[in-house]
Protein backbone atom coordinates (compact mmCIF):
# COMPACT_ATOMS: atom_id res chain seq x y z
CA UNK A 1 0.00 0.00 0.00
CA UNK A 2 1.09 3.55 -0.74
CA UNK A 3 0.77 4.50 2.96
CA UNK A 4 3.52 1.98 3.84
CA UNK A 5 6.01 3.23 1.27
CA UNK A 6 9.32 4.33 2.79
CA UNK A 7 11.28 4.99 -0.39
CA UNK A 8 10.59 6.41 -3.83
CA UNK A 9 10.86 2.89 -5.27
CA UNK A 10 8.21 1.59 -2.86
CA UNK A 11 5.95 4.49 -3.78
CA UNK A 12 6.23 3.77 -7.49
CA UNK A 13 5.55 0.06 -6.93
CA UNK A 14 2.42 0.85 -4.88
CA UNK A 15 0.74 2.50 -7.86
CA UNK A 16 0.45 5.90 -6.15
CA UNK A 17 -1.09 8.51 -8.48
CA UNK A 18 -0.20 12.19 -8.36
CA UNK A 19 -2.96 14.77 -7.88
CA UNK A 20 -2.85 18.50 -7.51
CA UNK A 21 -4.12 19.81 -4.18
CA UNK A 22 -7.13 21.41 -5.89
CA UNK A 23 -8.02 18.14 -7.61
CA UNK A 24 -7.63 16.36 -4.28
CA UNK A 25 -10.03 18.84 -2.63
CA UNK A 26 -12.47 18.48 -5.50
CA UNK A 27 -12.45 14.68 -5.37
CA UNK A 28 -12.97 14.60 -1.60
CA UNK A 29 -15.76 17.20 -1.81
CA UNK A 30 -17.52 15.01 -4.38
CA UNK A 31 -17.11 11.97 -2.14
CA UNK A 32 -18.52 13.79 0.89
CA UNK A 33 -21.49 15.09 -1.09
CA UNK A 34 -22.28 11.63 -2.49
CA UNK A 35 -22.06 10.11 1.00
CA UNK A 36 -24.31 12.79 2.53
CA UNK A 37 -21.66 13.81 5.07
CA UNK A 38 -21.84 17.03 7.09
CA UNK A 39 -19.39 19.24 5.23
CA UNK A 40 -18.58 21.80 7.93
CA UNK A 41 -19.45 20.38 11.37
CA UNK A 42 -20.22 23.06 13.93
CA UNK A 43 -20.84 25.81 11.35
CA UNK A 44 -24.53 26.71 11.74
CA UNK A 45 -26.81 28.95 9.70
CA UNK A 46 -24.86 28.71 6.45
CA UNK A 47 -26.39 25.49 5.12
CA UNK A 48 -28.24 27.17 2.25
CA UNK A 49 -26.06 30.24 1.71
CA UNK A 50 -22.32 30.22 2.40
CA UNK A 51 -21.56 26.49 2.38
CA UNK A 52 -22.96 25.86 -1.13
CA UNK A 53 -20.79 28.71 -2.41
CA UNK A 54 -17.68 27.23 -0.81
CA UNK A 55 -18.42 23.76 -2.18
CA UNK A 56 -18.97 25.19 -5.65
CA UNK A 57 -15.59 26.92 -5.41
CA UNK A 58 -13.90 23.65 -4.43
CA UNK A 59 -15.60 21.78 -7.28
CA UNK A 60 -14.48 24.51 -9.69
CA UNK A 61 -10.93 24.39 -8.24
CA UNK A 62 -11.09 28.07 -7.40
CA UNK A 63 -9.05 30.17 -5.02
CA UNK A 64 -11.65 32.12 -3.02
CA UNK A 65 -12.23 34.85 -0.46
CA UNK A 66 -14.76 34.97 2.38
CA UNK A 67 -16.06 38.51 2.70
CA UNK A 68 -18.04 39.49 5.78
CA UNK A 69 -18.20 41.39 9.05
CA UNK A 70 -16.41 40.29 12.20
CA UNK A 71 -17.59 37.26 14.10
CA UNK A 72 -19.07 35.41 11.10
CA UNK A 73 -16.95 32.22 11.39
CA UNK A 74 -14.71 33.05 8.42
CA UNK A 75 -11.48 31.78 9.99
CA UNK A 76 -13.25 28.71 11.39
CA UNK A 77 -14.46 27.79 7.91
CA UNK A 78 -11.02 28.24 6.35
CA UNK A 79 -9.42 26.01 8.98
CA UNK A 80 -12.11 23.38 8.42
CA UNK A 81 -11.00 23.01 4.78
CA UNK A 82 -8.37 20.52 5.98
CA UNK A 83 -11.19 17.96 6.28
CA UNK A 84 -11.32 17.94 2.48
CA UNK A 85 -7.65 16.88 2.21
CA UNK A 86 -6.43 13.29 2.14
CA UNK A 87 -5.40 11.93 5.56
CA UNK A 88 -1.74 12.05 4.44
CA UNK A 89 0.41 12.48 1.32
CA UNK A 90 3.97 11.36 0.51
CA UNK A 91 6.80 13.91 0.48
CA UNK A 92 10.55 13.65 0.12
CA UNK A 93 11.97 13.27 3.63
CA UNK A 94 13.55 16.54 4.76
CA UNK A 95 12.03 18.69 2.01
CA UNK A 96 11.33 22.33 2.83
CA UNK A 97 8.68 22.56 0.11
CA UNK A 98 6.86 19.26 0.70
CA UNK A 99 8.25 17.97 -2.60
CA UNK A 100 6.19 15.31 -4.34
CA UNK A 101 8.63 12.37 -4.63
CA UNK A 102 7.46 11.72 -8.19
CA UNK A 103 7.89 15.34 -9.29
CA UNK A 104 10.02 17.48 -6.95
CA UNK A 105 9.94 21.23 -7.57
CA UNK A 106 12.87 22.40 -5.43
CA UNK A 107 16.48 22.34 -6.57
CA UNK A 108 17.30 20.32 -3.46
CA UNK A 109 14.60 17.74 -4.21
CA UNK A 110 15.54 17.38 -7.83
CA UNK A 111 19.19 16.89 -6.87
CA UNK A 112 18.26 14.29 -4.22
CA UNK A 113 16.20 12.20 -6.64
CA UNK A 114 18.90 12.46 -9.29
CA UNK A 115 21.54 11.20 -6.85
CA UNK A 116 19.59 8.56 -4.90
CA UNK A 117 16.94 7.48 -7.40
CA UNK A 118 14.45 4.96 -6.03
CA UNK A 119 16.31 4.85 -2.71
CA UNK A 120 15.30 8.43 -1.85
CA UNK A 121 13.52 8.41 1.52
CA UNK A 122 9.80 9.18 1.64
CA UNK A 123 7.75 10.37 4.62
CA UNK A 124 4.02 10.98 4.99
CA UNK A 125 2.60 14.42 5.75
CA UNK A 126 -0.72 14.55 7.71
CA UNK A 127 -3.50 16.85 6.59
CA UNK A 128 -3.12 19.11 9.65
CA UNK A 129 0.44 19.98 8.60
CA UNK A 130 -0.75 21.02 5.14
CA UNK A 131 -2.63 24.11 6.30
CA UNK A 132 -1.00 27.42 7.18
CA UNK A 133 -2.38 30.90 7.68
CA UNK A 134 -1.09 34.41 8.14
CA UNK A 135 -2.84 37.40 9.70
CA UNK A 136 -2.24 40.30 7.34
CA UNK A 137 -0.62 43.24 9.09
CA UNK A 138 1.13 46.28 7.59
CA UNK A 139 4.55 44.95 8.65
CA UNK A 140 4.27 41.65 6.74
CA UNK A 141 7.03 41.48 4.12
CA UNK A 142 7.59 39.64 0.85
CA UNK A 143 10.30 37.65 2.61
CA UNK A 144 7.76 36.46 5.21
CA UNK A 145 5.37 35.19 2.57
CA UNK A 146 7.53 34.15 -0.37
CA UNK A 147 11.16 34.06 0.74
CA UNK A 148 14.52 35.79 0.40
CA UNK A 149 18.24 35.13 0.26
CA UNK A 150 19.59 33.59 3.47
CA UNK A 151 23.17 34.84 3.99
CA UNK A 152 23.70 32.49 6.97
CA UNK A 153 22.82 29.47 4.85
CA UNK A 154 25.18 30.71 2.14
CA UNK A 155 28.00 31.12 4.65
CA UNK A 156 27.56 27.82 6.52
CA UNK A 157 27.16 25.76 3.35
CA UNK A 158 29.77 27.76 1.42
CA UNK A 159 27.38 28.61 -1.39
CA UNK A 160 27.41 31.66 -3.63
CA UNK A 161 24.44 33.99 -3.76
CA UNK A 162 23.86 32.71 -7.30
CA UNK A 163 23.02 29.22 -5.98
CA UNK A 164 19.22 28.67 -5.63
CA UNK A 165 19.84 26.69 -2.44
CA UNK A 166 20.67 29.91 -0.55
CA UNK A 167 16.99 30.83 -0.72
CA UNK A 168 15.10 30.84 2.57
CA UNK A 169 11.52 30.06 1.57
CA UNK A 170 8.61 31.94 3.11
CA UNK A 171 5.46 30.52 4.67
CA UNK A 172 3.50 30.30 1.41
CA UNK A 173 6.21 28.31 -0.32
CA UNK A 174 6.46 25.99 2.70
CA UNK A 175 2.74 25.28 2.31
CA UNK A 176 3.25 23.76 -1.14
CA UNK A 177 0.75 20.94 -1.72
CA UNK A 178 -1.54 22.40 0.91
CA UNK A 179 -3.90 25.26 1.75
CA UNK A 180 -2.69 28.74 2.64
CA UNK A 181 -5.02 31.34 4.17
CA UNK A 182 -4.51 35.09 4.59
CA UNK A 183 -6.84 36.68 7.14
CA UNK A 184 -7.85 40.36 6.85
CA UNK A 185 -6.37 40.65 3.35
CA UNK A 186 -6.98 44.44 2.95
CA UNK A 187 -4.51 45.09 5.78
CA UNK A 188 -1.72 43.70 3.60
CA UNK A 189 0.32 46.52 2.02
CA UNK A 190 -0.45 46.98 -1.71
CA UNK A 191 3.15 46.26 -2.73
CA UNK A 192 2.96 42.95 -0.85
CA UNK A 193 -0.35 42.11 -2.52
CA UNK A 194 1.42 42.53 -5.86
CA UNK A 195 3.75 39.71 -4.84
CA UNK A 196 0.77 37.33 -4.74
CA UNK A 197 -0.28 37.92 -8.35
CA UNK A 198 2.01 35.31 -9.92
CA UNK A 199 1.04 32.67 -7.35
CA UNK A 200 -2.65 33.10 -8.09
CA UNK A 201 -2.43 33.18 -11.86
CA UNK A 202 0.82 31.64 -13.12
CA UNK A 203 1.13 29.39 -10.03
CA UNK A 204 4.84 30.03 -9.71
CA UNK A 205 7.14 31.65 -7.16
CA UNK A 206 9.75 34.28 -8.07
CA UNK A 207 12.35 35.42 -5.54
CA UNK A 208 14.75 38.31 -5.96
CA UNK A 209 16.86 38.07 -9.10
CA UNK A 210 16.90 34.30 -9.38
CA UNK A 211 15.94 33.11 -12.86
CA UNK A 212 14.45 29.91 -11.35
CA UNK A 213 10.67 29.74 -11.04
CA UNK A 214 9.18 27.36 -8.47
CA UNK A 215 5.77 26.03 -9.61
CA UNK A 216 3.71 25.84 -6.43
CA UNK A 217 0.76 23.48 -5.98
CA UNK A 218 -1.45 25.33 -3.52
CA UNK A 219 -4.98 26.51 -2.76
CA UNK A 220 -5.02 30.17 -1.74
CA UNK A 221 -7.94 31.33 0.41
CA UNK A 222 -8.59 34.69 2.04
CA UNK A 223 -10.87 36.49 4.46
CA UNK A 224 -11.73 40.16 4.59
CA UNK A 225 -14.06 42.62 6.31
CA UNK A 226 -15.88 45.05 3.96
CA UNK A 227 -15.13 47.87 6.42
CA UNK A 228 -11.44 47.47 5.64
CA UNK A 229 -12.00 48.57 2.05
CA UNK A 230 -12.48 52.16 3.17
CA UNK A 231 -11.15 52.49 6.71
CA UNK A 232 -7.80 50.71 6.79
CA UNK A 233 -6.88 49.47 3.34
CA UNK A 234 -8.11 47.88 0.17
CA UNK A 235 -7.57 44.86 -2.03
CA UNK A 236 -5.80 45.93 -5.19
CA UNK A 237 -7.86 45.42 -8.34
CA UNK A 238 -5.51 42.95 -10.09
CA UNK A 239 -5.53 40.72 -6.99
CA UNK A 240 -9.33 40.82 -6.71
CA UNK A 241 -9.47 39.86 -10.37
CA UNK A 242 -7.29 36.79 -9.74
CA UNK A 243 -9.34 35.50 -6.78
CA UNK A 244 -11.82 33.37 -8.67
CA UNK A 245 -14.72 33.29 -6.17
CA UNK A 246 -15.94 35.86 -3.65
CA UNK A 247 -18.32 34.39 -1.07
CA UNK A 248 -20.34 36.63 1.26
CA UNK A 249 -20.86 35.56 4.87
CA UNK A 250 -23.59 36.88 7.17
CA UNK A 251 -24.89 36.84 10.72
CA UNK A 252 -27.50 34.24 11.76
CA UNK A 253 -30.83 35.16 10.26
CA UNK A 254 -32.95 33.56 12.99
CA UNK A 255 -32.71 33.83 16.78
CA UNK A 256 -32.99 30.04 17.10
CA UNK A 257 -29.89 29.52 14.94
CA UNK A 258 -27.94 32.19 16.83
CA UNK A 259 -28.94 30.61 20.14
CA UNK A 260 -27.69 27.22 18.96
CA UNK A 261 -24.35 28.78 17.96
CA UNK A 262 -23.96 30.46 21.36
CA UNK A 263 -24.91 27.26 23.17
CA UNK A 264 -22.28 25.41 21.15
CA UNK A 265 -19.49 27.94 21.68
CA UNK A 266 -20.09 29.37 25.17
CA UNK A 267 -18.64 27.78 28.30
CA UNK A 268 -21.92 26.95 30.00
CA UNK A 269 -21.36 23.47 31.40
CA UNK A 270 -19.36 23.95 34.61
CA UNK A 271 -18.65 22.02 37.77
CA UNK A 272 -21.02 24.14 39.85
CA UNK A 273 -24.22 22.16 40.22
CA UNK A 274 -27.69 23.65 40.06
CA UNK A 275 -27.04 26.50 37.59
CA UNK A 276 -29.88 26.41 35.06
CA UNK A 277 -30.46 28.73 32.10
CA UNK A 278 -33.80 27.91 30.43
CA UNK A 279 -33.91 27.98 26.65
CA UNK A 280 -36.23 31.00 26.56
CA UNK A 281 -33.72 32.98 28.63
CA UNK A 282 -30.91 31.94 26.30
CA UNK A 283 -33.06 33.29 23.50
CA UNK A 284 -33.50 36.55 25.43
CA UNK A 285 -29.73 36.98 25.77
CA UNK A 286 -29.34 36.26 22.05
CA UNK A 287 -31.95 38.86 21.25
CA UNK A 288 -29.59 41.55 22.58
CA UNK A 289 -27.26 40.95 19.62
CA UNK A 290 -30.19 41.15 17.20
CA UNK A 291 -31.28 44.41 18.82
CA UNK A 292 -27.75 45.77 18.37
CA UNK A 293 -27.74 44.78 14.68
CA UNK A 294 -30.95 46.75 14.17
CA UNK A 295 -30.07 49.80 16.29
CA UNK A 296 -29.49 53.15 14.63
CA UNK A 297 -27.04 54.01 17.42
CA UNK A 298 -24.71 51.12 16.54
CA UNK A 299 -22.24 51.30 13.66
CA UNK A 300 -23.58 48.59 11.36
CA UNK A 301 -20.58 48.78 9.01
CA UNK A 302 -18.49 47.44 11.87
CA UNK A 303 -20.95 44.68 12.73
CA UNK A 304 -21.93 42.98 15.98
CA UNK A 305 -19.90 39.84 16.46
CA UNK A 306 -21.37 36.51 17.57
CA UNK A 307 -18.77 36.76 20.34
CA UNK A 308 -21.03 39.32 22.06
CA UNK A 309 -23.68 36.69 22.80
CA UNK A 310 -21.07 34.09 23.70
CA UNK A 311 -19.38 36.39 26.22
CA UNK A 312 -22.72 37.57 27.59
CA UNK A 313 -23.91 34.01 28.13
CA UNK A 314 -20.69 33.11 29.94
CA UNK A 315 -21.04 36.15 32.22
CA UNK A 316 -24.66 35.22 32.94
CA UNK A 317 -23.66 31.70 33.97
CA UNK A 318 -20.88 33.18 36.10
CA UNK A 319 -23.35 35.48 37.86
CA UNK A 320 -25.64 32.52 38.59
CA UNK A 321 -22.62 30.58 39.84
CA UNK A 322 -21.63 33.46 42.13
CA UNK A 323 -25.15 33.71 43.54
CA UNK A 324 -25.40 29.94 44.04
CA UNK A 325 -22.15 29.93 46.02
CA UNK A 326 -23.05 32.92 48.19
CA UNK A 327 -26.70 32.06 48.90
CA UNK A 328 -26.50 28.24 48.66
CA UNK A 329 -29.57 28.37 46.39
CA UNK A 330 -29.98 25.26 44.27
CA UNK A 331 -31.10 25.40 41.56
CA UNK A 332 -29.94 28.88 40.58
CA UNK A 333 -32.08 30.35 37.78
CA UNK A 334 -31.50 33.63 35.94
CA UNK A 335 -33.38 36.83 36.72
CA UNK A 336 -33.85 40.00 34.71
CA UNK A 337 -31.91 41.83 37.41
CA UNK A 338 -28.92 39.67 36.37
CA UNK A 339 -28.79 41.36 32.95
CA UNK A 340 -26.93 44.52 34.06
CA UNK A 341 -24.05 42.19 34.90
CA UNK A 342 -23.72 41.46 31.17
CA UNK A 343 -22.69 45.04 30.35
CA UNK A 344 -18.94 44.21 30.30
CA UNK A 345 -19.63 41.80 27.42
CA UNK A 346 -21.56 44.44 25.49
CA UNK A 347 -19.65 47.68 25.93
CA UNK A 348 -16.42 46.39 24.40
CA UNK A 349 -18.03 44.72 21.40
CA UNK A 350 -20.42 47.37 20.11
CA UNK A 351 -19.12 50.37 18.16
CA UNK A 352 -21.27 53.49 18.16
CA UNK A 353 -22.16 56.02 15.52
CA UNK A 354 -21.88 59.66 16.57
CA UNK A 355 -25.31 59.76 18.23
CA UNK A 356 -24.51 56.62 20.20
CA UNK A 357 -21.19 58.04 21.37
CA UNK A 358 -23.00 61.13 22.60
CA UNK A 359 -25.37 58.99 24.68
CA UNK A 360 -22.57 56.79 26.02
CA UNK A 361 -21.87 53.15 25.36
CA UNK A 362 -23.35 51.96 28.68
CA UNK A 363 -26.60 53.83 28.10
CA UNK A 364 -26.87 52.34 24.61
CA UNK A 365 -26.09 48.87 25.94
CA UNK A 366 -28.85 49.26 28.53
CA UNK A 367 -31.26 50.30 25.80
CA UNK A 368 -30.33 47.21 23.77
CA UNK A 369 -31.11 45.00 26.78
CA UNK A 370 -34.43 46.82 27.18
CA UNK A 371 -35.30 46.27 23.52
CA UNK A 372 -34.50 42.56 23.82
CA UNK A 373 -36.76 42.27 26.87
CA UNK A 374 -39.53 44.15 25.07
CA UNK A 375 -39.48 41.72 22.13
CA UNK A 376 -39.49 38.70 24.42
CA UNK A 377 -42.33 40.17 26.47
CA UNK A 378 -44.42 40.93 23.37
CA UNK A 379 -43.85 37.36 22.14
CA UNK A 380 -44.81 35.57 25.37
CA UNK A 381 -47.23 37.74 27.37
CA UNK A 382 -50.63 39.41 26.81
CA UNK A 383 -50.53 42.78 25.09
CA UNK A 384 -50.56 45.86 27.30
CA UNK A 385 -53.30 48.22 26.11
CA UNK A 386 -51.86 51.69 25.65
CA UNK A 387 -55.25 53.33 26.17
CA UNK A 388 -56.20 51.75 29.47
CA UNK A 389 -53.95 49.74 31.74
CA UNK A 390 -53.79 52.69 34.14
CA UNK A 391 -54.98 50.61 37.06
CA UNK A 392 -58.11 52.75 37.45
CA UNK A 393 -61.65 51.50 37.99
CA UNK A 394 -62.22 51.30 34.21
CA UNK A 395 -59.18 49.03 33.75
CA UNK A 396 -60.25 45.41 33.32
CA UNK A 397 -57.09 44.11 31.69
CA UNK A 398 -54.88 41.30 33.04
CA UNK A 399 -52.43 43.80 34.56
CA UNK A 400 -55.01 46.09 36.26
CA UNK A 401 -54.59 44.78 39.82
CA UNK A 402 -50.79 45.00 39.56
CA UNK A 403 -50.74 48.59 38.26
CA UNK A 404 -53.34 49.60 40.85
CA UNK A 405 -51.14 48.26 43.66
CA UNK A 406 -48.24 50.45 42.54
CA UNK A 407 -50.52 53.47 42.07
CA UNK A 408 -51.30 53.25 45.79
CA UNK A 409 -47.67 54.11 46.55
CA UNK A 410 -46.25 50.61 47.02
CA UNK A 411 -42.87 49.48 45.74
CA UNK A 412 -40.62 46.41 45.72
CA UNK A 413 -36.85 46.00 45.57
CA UNK A 414 -35.16 43.16 43.66
CA UNK A 415 -31.50 42.24 43.49
CA UNK A 416 -29.30 39.70 41.74
CA UNK A 417 -27.73 38.98 45.14
CA UNK A 418 -30.95 38.09 46.98
CA UNK A 419 -31.53 34.49 48.03
CA UNK A 420 -34.36 33.06 45.98
CA UNK A 421 -36.73 32.99 48.98
CA UNK A 422 -36.36 36.78 49.44
CA UNK A 423 -36.63 37.41 45.70
CA UNK A 424 -39.81 35.34 45.46
CA UNK A 425 -41.29 36.91 48.61
CA UNK A 426 -40.87 40.41 47.19
CA UNK A 427 -42.71 39.44 44.00
CA UNK A 428 -45.44 37.68 45.98
CA UNK A 429 -46.35 40.90 47.80
CA UNK A 430 -47.91 42.26 44.61
CA UNK A 431 -51.57 41.16 44.34
CA UNK A 432 -52.32 39.08 41.27
CA UNK A 433 -48.74 39.01 39.98
CA UNK A 434 -47.80 35.44 40.86
CA UNK A 435 -51.23 34.21 39.76
CA UNK A 436 -50.72 35.81 36.35
CA UNK A 437 -47.20 34.37 36.12
CA UNK A 438 -48.36 30.87 37.08
CA UNK A 439 -48.96 29.88 33.46
CA UNK A 440 -45.45 30.81 32.34
CA UNK A 441 -43.24 28.40 34.26
CA UNK A 442 -42.91 24.79 35.25
CA UNK A 443 -41.42 25.52 38.69
CA UNK A 444 -41.15 28.28 41.28
CA UNK A 445 -37.97 29.75 39.74
CA UNK A 446 -39.46 30.04 36.26
CA UNK A 447 -42.71 31.52 37.61
CA UNK A 448 -40.77 34.10 39.61
CA UNK A 449 -38.82 35.04 36.49
CA UNK A 450 -42.10 35.39 34.57
CA UNK A 451 -43.38 37.68 37.32
CA UNK A 452 -40.31 39.89 37.01
CA UNK A 453 -40.75 39.88 33.22
CA UNK A 454 -44.31 41.18 33.70
CA UNK A 455 -43.05 44.04 35.87
CA UNK A 456 -40.40 44.91 33.29
CA UNK A 457 -43.00 44.80 30.53
CA UNK A 458 -45.17 47.23 32.45
CA UNK A 459 -42.17 49.53 32.93
CA UNK A 460 -41.26 49.40 29.23
CA UNK A 461 -44.86 50.34 28.41
CA UNK A 462 -44.77 53.28 30.85
CA UNK A 463 -47.20 51.81 33.39
CA UNK A 464 -44.79 51.69 36.33
CA UNK A 465 -41.40 53.24 37.02
CA UNK A 466 -38.09 51.54 37.59
CA UNK A 467 -35.03 52.84 39.40
CA UNK A 468 -31.57 51.23 39.50
CA UNK A 469 -29.21 51.68 42.42
CA UNK A 470 -26.01 49.61 42.43
CA UNK A 471 -27.15 45.97 42.31
CA UNK A 472 -30.72 46.74 43.38
CA UNK A 473 -33.73 47.49 41.18
CA UNK A 474 -36.92 49.03 42.51
CA UNK A 475 -40.32 49.17 40.83
CA UNK A 476 -42.70 51.88 41.97
CA UNK A 477 -45.54 54.18 40.98
CA UNK A 478 -44.80 56.35 37.94
CA UNK A 479 -46.06 59.63 39.49
CA UNK A 480 -44.20 59.05 42.76
CA UNK A 481 -41.08 58.35 40.76
CA UNK A 482 -41.31 61.77 39.13
CA UNK A 483 -41.93 63.54 42.42
CA UNK A 484 -38.89 61.90 43.97
CA UNK A 485 -36.68 62.59 40.92
CA UNK A 486 -37.91 65.89 39.38
CA UNK A 487 -34.69 66.34 37.41
CA UNK A 488 -35.74 63.53 35.08
CA UNK A 489 -38.53 64.51 32.72
CA UNK A 490 -39.47 60.91 31.94
CA UNK A 491 -38.30 57.37 32.62
CA UNK A 492 -36.25 55.56 30.00
CA UNK A 493 -38.62 52.94 28.55
CA UNK A 494 -35.98 51.55 26.22
CA UNK A 495 -33.34 50.91 28.83
CA UNK A 496 -33.14 49.44 32.26
CA UNK A 497 -32.99 52.76 34.13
Amino acid sequence: MAALSQTLGDLKASGYQQRSVKRELRDNARRKLAAGETLFPGVLGYERTVIPGIVNALLAEHDFILLGLRGQAKTRILRALTDFLDPEVPVLAGSELNDDPLDPISTWGQRLVAEQGDKAAVEWLPREARYNEKLATPDVSIADLLGDIDPIKAATQRLTYADPEVIHFGIIARTNRGIFAINELPDLAPRIQVGLLNILEERDLQIRGFPVRVPLDILMVFSANPEDYTNRGSIITPLKDRISSQILTHYPQEVETATAITRQEAWIERKTEGVVVPEYFQRLVEQISFAARESELVDQTSGVSARLSISAMELLVSNLERRALSTTDSPSYPRLCDLPMLLPALTGKVEMVYEGEQKGVEVVAQQLIGEAIRKDFDRRFPEIDKGVGSGGEDDTGPYAEIVRWFSEGNEIVLSDEQPFADYEAQLATIPGLMELAAGYGENRQERALAAEMILEGLHLNLKIARHDMDSQISYREMVKFHLLRPHRSSPDPDGIN
